[in-house]
């Protein structure tokens, strides 16, 4: 127990979580340069990519803006001719409504839906003024605000907090609300970025929910739950990467960024 309790503190540290998205990096990288959207944009994106996959997000993003041209024009529309135009994306009955209203909300608070303002303001007062906005909460805030405007944001999914909770960077009982705050204080600001795409794409293709694949797992020596997953698989311990006689065989890459406009694979 005391063993395990000095990897737990060891992995906390900020050091200790730099190595960890340095060695993830190093298997599922380099990740692609995408062109990224500018922050109202990325406000529309965001609410089509809740729920469903990069690929219907985008393809749904695609079609809006085709449709209207400009989201001054989407603030304008009717509901019902939103709704059409993002269905395949999933879930527009309820996206389309909280499309036209943010859209309109900001224009009404802002005066012009340009949110590149948000860039010189406190990182808590940004992150503050979106979550105002309906629909828009810490994952999605901190998307914007770090995908669009570079700013060391944390936005926590499902993938990413389970894979925190396995290596025990954050408390069992912590919720993924406060699990935003812990990590953007522990996470170095210029890391922060290559930590949501590394910690995702483990989440996605090795730390999974159901099978977490411990045997092809890059920071498997460093997991305090590697033990619990493999006695319960009731198979021998073996090196990371070395499962079924392979030696270091690299993981898949992917070939667009999560929550990316330009996405053509990926899963919720």
């Amino acid at each position: 127990m005391a063993s395990r309790s000095l990897t737990e503190d060891r992995q906390s540290t900020p050091a200790g979580i730099s190595r960890l998205v340095d060695l993830m990096a190093e298997r599922y990288g380099p990740f692609p340069e995408e062109p990224r959207l500018d922050p109202a944009h990325e406000v529309v994106f965001t609410i089509l990519s809740q729920h469903t996959s990069d690929t219907n997000s985008a393809r749904a993003f695609s079609l809006l803006m085709e449709r209207f041209g400009t989201l001054e024009s989407v603030a304008r529309a009717d509901v019902a001719d939103i709704e059409e135009a993002i269905t395949p994306g999933g879930l527009a009955r309820i996206k389309a409504p909280r499309i036209k209203e943010v859209l309109n909300l900001v224009l009404e608070r802002n005066g012009s839906l340009d949110l590149s303002f948000l860039g010189e303001m406190p990182l808590e007062e940004a992150k503050t003024w979106l979550r105002e906005l309906p629909g828009i909460g810490p994952k999605s805030a901190g998307i914007i605000l770090n995908f669009s405007l570079g700013l060391p944001a944390m936005a926590i999914d499902t993938h990413i907090y389970r894979v925190c909770r396995r290596l025990a960077l954050i408390g069992p009982k912590v919720t993924v609300d406060k699990a935003h705050g812990i990590l953007e204080a522990a996470v170095d600001p210029d890391q922060v970025y290559q930590f949501h795409l590394s910690f995702i794409t483990h989440g996605r293709q090795v730390c999974k929910a159901q099978r977490p694949q411990c045997r092809d797992c890059v920071v498997a020596s460093d997991c305090p739950s590697r033990d619990q997953f493999m006695a319960e698989e009731q198979d021998p311990v073996v090196e990371p990467g070395r499962g079924n006689g392979k030696a270091g065989t690299k993981a898949r890459s992917i070939k667009r960024l999560p929550h990316s406009p330009s996405a053509e694979e990926g899963t919720p």
